[in-house]
């Protein structure tokens, strides 16, 4: 028995409508479970190289980067923006072997010197993964609550609580109120 013809797909047609959680038909979505994790290798480098990019600053009180566990947050931000997981996932590995290179244990076996120059050596000669990477690791530093307490401010968000504005001089807008009748003139 031949096959029936089938119809054209039209424009209001939901092509993946049964497609359980995926967000678009190239992009199957998250997965069951959601969540992005690092391996093991690479959450190890990613500890040591928060604590070599911020490190705790004992004079004012701030908590290194590493203390903080800002691995989950960087992974949560990675998993909302996936154009940037390809990088953090090259750049750990790229930190990874180099740090291999110098002490076969990685990135476990090194002082934090030697750290501080795998990761000098890698930023020096790499030019995708530093500017990502350290927006990931200053974002979620500086909203972490013991940072934001520790310099001083209140850990929360700046506008529910009502700050006052001052009163406005709205003779300011009369040289753009005036503009705009111009404007009307000319059409009529």
């Amino acid at each position: 028995m031949p096959r029936r013809p089938q119809s054209l797909h039209r424009r209001r047609q939901h092509l993946r409508h049964r497609g359980g959680r995926e967000s678009h038909q190239y992009h199957p979505g998250p997965g069951p479970d959601g969540a992005l994790t690092f391996s093991a290798d690479e959450e190890h480098v990613l500890l040591r190289l928060l604590d070599v990019i911020v490190p705790p600053d004992g004079d004012r009180g701030l908590p290194g980067a590493g203390a903080l566990g800002l691995t989950t947050s960087i992974a949560r931000t990675v998993q909302q923006t996936p154009m940037v997981r390809p990088v953090v996932e090259y750049g750990l590995s790229t930190l990874a072997d180099l740090a291999r290179k110098r002490q076969p244990a990685g990135f476990a076996g090194l002082s934090a010197q030697e750290a501080k120059e795998v990761w000098q050596e890698f930023a020096a000669t790499d030019q995708f993964f530093l500017p990502a990477f350290l927006f990931l690791v200053y974002s979620s530093y500086y909203q972490h609550p013991r940072v934001v307490e520790a310099l001083g401010l209140e850990a929360r968000a700046p506008h529910p609580k009502g700050h006052t504005m001052e009163a406005s001089d709205w003779t300011l807008l009369d040289p753009v109120r005036d503009r705009a009748a111009m404007a009307r003139a000319r059409r009529q």
